[in-house]
């Protein structure tokens, strides 16, 4: 979906980036910033800043960046389209219908069918859950000792065993045969056309997380199989990026969030008031949804069954919430084996005890793994140590390994200064870390050209973009096609067209580009700052460098791909003498 730039620009200025982002994180003003702590990654010490001033985020300890749409977007995990039309509504401008492509209008135009075959599916099933022949599920969901508030909030409905029903029903509505077999509801039937996909299950409609129906899951009543059956997914539904229960979860008011593996497990949990409570799509869990949980939780609490099959999906998921920066609990179900089957026997207070007694997840994987050893054998407890050091490797922080470390040893019984020689020797072993080299010269190694180049021409943009009066300098000496890094190109090329006006808009070059990885590179180009100085004459001495080293990169780049082309020739002998001139040159900022 398209929406003209001017509109887009407006939008994005009638919405100050700091009011916006305050609205989800808490943030200090220090300096020509604001700080608070990065709503995308765990961390104890704010490195998230917000400039006002350029209209920029970024984040010094994950790299998040952008505007304020791409905070959006990452955020509330909108479309672009969607965080214009959040935005605009925040600001009270009256979208006009959008300008788009045939292509945008039909994928757009799809999108909206499927969300809304969904919510008419989602009715039927819940009306069928109240008619006589959904008696059966009723009492399945009533010996799960779910209320009528509980099935209320959560839309539960019931498939009955006439296949043809749902199809009828959403026909009658105005979809198309195409449209219902799109979301997964249906399929075709040589004998008998088109039919449900799902019939005779208590159905749970998945829903995103502004409450939109995206999927659905189906229990079987009896002894059918599968036992579970899930939507395919679609250009709505995707597996991996949602957890079923999170439009509830991210309004609780709780300092964690639960992971659980199964829908009434959720239920369950939420009915007793542990609103907190989600569980991933019917496949393991995945970093994506791990991203997910990130911007509403620092600490998740996995809530897994107390099985060997859930034993060994709560050590899966503890290594990618780790990965994720996110601290991880594991809580103790036993002697049932899931939440729905505690919260019947034991109750609300039980399971609260619970959570305060939750394991920490490092000493959770280490007491699995002790279980594998025989500790009254030598060799097996020194193998027993070697996966210990092996497990606090995966410790990117020294301070937070030095700690797990302590801990490790304490817990144990085995010498502090011993383990660490382990945990040294384990990663040279594995490839982790390589023994330090004893220097072989005084003679420094040169950097990577190409990585050299690229920050000369990254801290020249930042300078700009902080110092736009010094743009009447840059134009005598260097143009756009001096950045050979192609992102910098494209963005050098929009900057110097509007320093031509005598201005510069960070946010609005930010906007320029599609990818999250290119929007998170520019807002950190944007947040670098000026290059450390004391005296105006280092200041003018590290402008004239930075200078040098693009022209000299971009004269040295045209060399090398010269090739018999005459007119790159020229363009290279104009580089040269470009090149000389600048060194020549004395720059005064003054």
């Amino acid at each position: 979906m398209y929406y003209p730039e001017e509109l887009v620009e407006e939008i994005r200025l009638r919405n100050d980036i700091v009011e916006v982002i305050s609205g989800y994180v808490k943030l200090q003003k220090k300096g020509g910033r604001h700080w608070g702590l990065c709503p995308f990654h765990n961390e104890k010490s704010p490195s998230f800043s917000v400039n006002g001033d350029r209209q920029v985020y970024h984040c010094f300890g994950c790299g998040a960046g952008g505007n304020v749409y791409t905070f959006m977007m990452n955020y509330e995990n909108y479309t672009f389209p969607e965080a214009i039309r959040a935005l605009a509504d925040r600001a009270g401008i009256q979208l006009p219908e959008p300008e788009e492509s045939e292509d945008a209008r039909r994928q757009e135009n799809r999108r909206a069918r499927l969300l809304a075959v969904n919510k008419e599916a989602a009715k039927f099933f819940y009306y069928q859950l109240r008619t006589p022949a959904g008696e059966i599920g009723r009492r399945y969901l009533r010996k799960r000792e779910l209320s009528e508030e509980t099935m209320h909030k959560f839309g539960l409905g019931f498939a009955g065993k006439n296949g043809a029903g749902l199809v009828q029903y959403l026909r009658g509505k105005g979809f198309a045969d195409e449209e219902i077999q799109g979301a997964g509801l249906a399929g075709n039937s040589e004998k008998y056309g088109l039919m449900s996909q799902f019939w005779n299950r208590v159905m749970y409609p998945i829903q995103d997380i502004h409450s939109r129906v995206i999927g659905f899951g189906g229990r079987v009543m009896g002894d059918g199989e599968p036992k579970y059956l899930n939507s395919p997914e679609t250009p709505v539904f995707d597996k991996r990026r949602n957890l079923y229960g999170l439009n509830y979860a991210r309004r609780a008011r709780s300092s964690n969030i639960i992971l659980c593996e199964g829908y009434m497990d959720v239920i369950a949990m939420h009915q007793a008031g542990f609103t907190q409570a989600v569980a991933s799509l019917g496949t393991a869990f995945t970093e994506e949804q791990a991203a997910l949980l990130r911007r509403y939780t620092e600490t998740v609490l996995l809530a897994y069954d107390s099985d060997g099959a859930g034993v060994k999906a709560a050590l899966r998921a503890i290594g990618i919430l780790r990965n994720a920066g996110l601290t991880g609990r594991v809580i103790n179900m036993q002697p049932y084996k899931d939440p729905d089957e505690f919260m019947k026997a034991l109750g609300r207070e039980a399971f609260e005890e619970r959570i305060r007694q939750a394991e920490n997840s490092f000493f959770f994987e280490i007491r699995i793994l002790e279980g594998q050893f025989n500790m009254e054998d030598p060799e097996e407890k020194t193998k027993f140590h070697r996966e210990i050091a092996g497990k606090l490797c995966e410790f990117s922080e020294e301070v937070e390994r030095e700690n797990y470390l302590q801990a490790a040893a304490d817990k144990y019984f085995i010498g502090v200064d011993n383990l660490r020689k382990l945990v040294t020797s384990q990663a040279v072993r594995t490839g982790l870390a390589k023994p330090a080299e004893r220097p072989k010269s005084g003679v420094k190694s040169k950097a990577d050209p190409e990585k050299k180049a690229k920050r000369a021409q990254g801290m020249l943009l930042g300078w700009l973009s902080e110092e736009p009066e010094l743009y009447r300098h840059v134009k005598k000496y260097v143009s756009s096609r001096d950045f050979t890094v192609d992102l910098y190109r494209r963005t050098a090329e929009r900057m110097f067209q509007d320093l031509e006006q005598g201005t510069v808009n960070p946010a609005g070059i930010i906007s320029m580009f599609e990818s999250e990885e290119e929007q998170r590179e520019i807002a950190a180009l944007f947040s670098a700052g000026l290059p450390s100085v004391e005296t105006g004459a280092e200041k003018e001495k590290a402008f004239r460098d930075i200078l040098l080293w693009v022209k000299q990169n971009s004269y040295e780049y045209d060399v090398a791909h010269m090739g018999a082309d005459m007119n790159a020739l020229t363009m290279a002998l104009e580089g040269r003498k470009a090149l000389e001139e600048l060194a020549k040159a004395h720059i005064s900022l003054d």
